[in-house]
């Protein structure tokens, strides 16, 4: 670690439980972040605030001027843009020692499974059930932590999928892939600071797991309800007939 980074991160070296070995291995990292809207520009700016070596964004969007109320890595001048790249040249104005790359089109299970070879956390900022169970398959194929969050209307939950956990459940384990009509942002609205609420959480729970510090949220769903400003937490349990984390082990 030079000069320049032992004075940039200075805030989290006073941290004892951070210190220079954990500033070290956020350097040495390497997370993916899949989805780089509302949930992705909290933790895409927060990743390379804090210093993680390496980040892969994966979205094949484009910015629109609706996205603007929520989606804050975004600008107006980067409309008609791909979101990668507009997430490119913001995370590149906040740390440029952050090495991205940019992933621009949907990748199926095998393109996923060969691009995390050498991830370290997973995070799902994704907005559809079909992104969330494959990326479900690849962390537990991968043996890979994968960082959960989800947000619409006043509402919000986010939680941590460890495979590396024995008897932790997967995404599978709470929702069946039914193919069922799901809701969205633009048809049922959302409140926009609750992304960089739950995002936040997100970034946190990523942080920690690559510093090997406190407790991940493995096993354990918190709930927000911003309407009221209340926190609820659900214990997870494993599916004992799920068809992905049983099979993967």
């Amino acid at each position: 670690m030079n000069d320049d980074q032992l004075l940039r991160y200075s805030r989290h070296i006073l941290l004892p439980q951070v210190d220079i070995k954990g500033q070290q291995a956020l350097l040495d990292a390497h997370v993916m972040i899949v989805g780089l809207g509302g949930l992705g520009s909290p933790v895409a700016t927060y990743l390379a605030a804090s210093g993680v070596g390496r980040l892969t964004l994966v979205d094949d969007d484009i910015v629109e001027l609706s996205n603007l109320q929520r989606q804050v890595i975004h600008s107006e001048a980067q409309i008609g843009h791909s979101k990668v790249s507009s997430a490119e040249d913001r995370l590149k104005a906040i740390n440029s020692d952050v090495e991205l790359q940019l992933i621009d089109r949907r990748l199926d299970k095998a393109e996923l499974l060969a691009a995390t070879q050498d991830v370290d956390v997973l995070v799902d900022c994704s907005d559809n059930f079909a992104t969330r169970f494959l990326l479900n398959e690849v962390s537990q194929v991968q043996g890979l932590p994968l960082v959960s969050g989800a947000a619409i209307r006043f509402e919000g939950q986010v939680t941590v999928y460890d495979p590396r956990q024995p008897g932790m459940p997967c995404y599978r384990c709470l929702y069946e892939d039914k193919g069922e009509l799901e809701e969205t942002c633009s048809e049922s609205g959302i409140l926009s600071p609750i992304l960089s609420v739950i995002g936040g959480v997100q970034a946190v729970e990523t942080v920690k797991l690559l510093m090997d510090v406190g407790d991940s949220l493995a096993g354990r769903l918190l709930i927000l309800d911003a309407f009221s400003m209340s926190w609820r937490e659900i214990k997870m349990k494993q599916d004992p007939t799920c068809p992905v984390c049983q099979k993967a082990e």
